[in-house]
């Protein structure tokens, strides 16, 4: 059901709720296409994902990204940071960083989390499916994200490069196996076993691939006066590792810039120019 729908920059920027079968609640999610896309003329889709305690409407109401997407032609799709609505639980101390806005799109494995925190196959198979049978998207992909966003992009790109053309990210969570965030999110989604922490931790996942392995094309940038970058985003584990496999990676450290939507503003424009040269290009990546 379209909730809300605007002309924004010659395109359209919807609201839409629909059923989730994989998190077992009505879902929300942003969707803004270009003026051009039509079923004749599907657009190719930037995945956006965003960070703890944001909706789907956090970015596409403060990053600025309408303009340059409509200008490109390339459609952007947001959905919810987490199942929602009464029956799905929450933390019982009322904290920010789990339970609802704090799906740390995975697959929660561990009572009660387990009946409604799927984000991981909800962003990978079931939203696609759903926005494409309504909206003229193509098959054509590439991933962003913020904090806890840009981890689940790293993640759902590393895990399945076969259904994207690039990967960027904005001070994202790339070692959430050894922070705070992390350990609290998977501790009580995943329980104790570390093992199965690792297979949502971008860190991890990079140190088991080798040279000859697929990883896309990687952007991140990080402002050096994050306050969550020593304790939580641990940005510098991932270095080693993108050194090691010589991958097409590029790590900007912008200074000056805090963890708040004015960083991502400031920059969205190279993030969409970048994965527009993957999303046209011919023959590269997903079909």
């Amino acid at each position: 059901m379209i909730i809300s729908e605007t002309t924004s920059f010659g395109g359209r920027y919807l609201r839409v709720s629909h059923a989730s079968s994989t998190l077992n609640c009505e879902m929300t999610y942003g969707l803004f296409l270009p003026p051009e896309a039509s079923e004749d003329n599907p657009a190719p889709v930037l995945y956006w994902l965003s960070g703890l305690t944001c909706t789907d409407e956090n970015f596409m109401q403060k990053a600025g990204a309408h303009r340059l997407a409509a200008e490109l032609g390339i459609a952007i799709l947001a959905p919810d940071t987490s199942p929602r609505g009464e029956g799905v639980p929450d933390d019982p101390d009322g904290s920010y960083d789990l339970g609802l806005g704090a799906g740390f799109y995975l697959n929660a494995t561990k009572p009660p989390w387990s009946s409604h925190y799927h984000m991981f196959d909800y962003v990978l198979d079931e939203l696609p499916a759903v926005v494409k049978a309504q909206f003229p998207i193509s098959d054509v992909w590439s991933i962003a994200g913020h904090s806890m966003g840009g981890h689940g992009a790293l993640v759902l790109g590393l895990r399945h490069p076969y259904r994207f053309r690039s990967i960027s990210a904005f001070a994202p969570i790339v070692n959430p196996s050894a922070c705070p965030w992390g350990h609290k999110a998977f501790q009580n989604y995943l329980g104790d076993d570390e093992a199965r922490w690792h297979d949502y931790d971008a860190c991890h996942l990079l140190s088991h691939l080798m040279e000859e392995d697929e990883v896309l094309p990687l952007l991140i940038d990080q402002g050096d006066a994050d306050q969550f970058l020593e304790q939580q985003l641990l940005l510098p584990n991932l270095d080693p590792q993108l050194d090691r496999l010589q991958c097409s990676a590029e790590i900007r450290i912008q200074p000056g810039y805090d963890h708040s939507y004015y960083f991502i503003a400031s920059f969205i424009d190279d993030h969409l120019r970048f994965h527009a040269d993957y999303l046209f290009a011919q023959n590269n990546g997903a079909e």
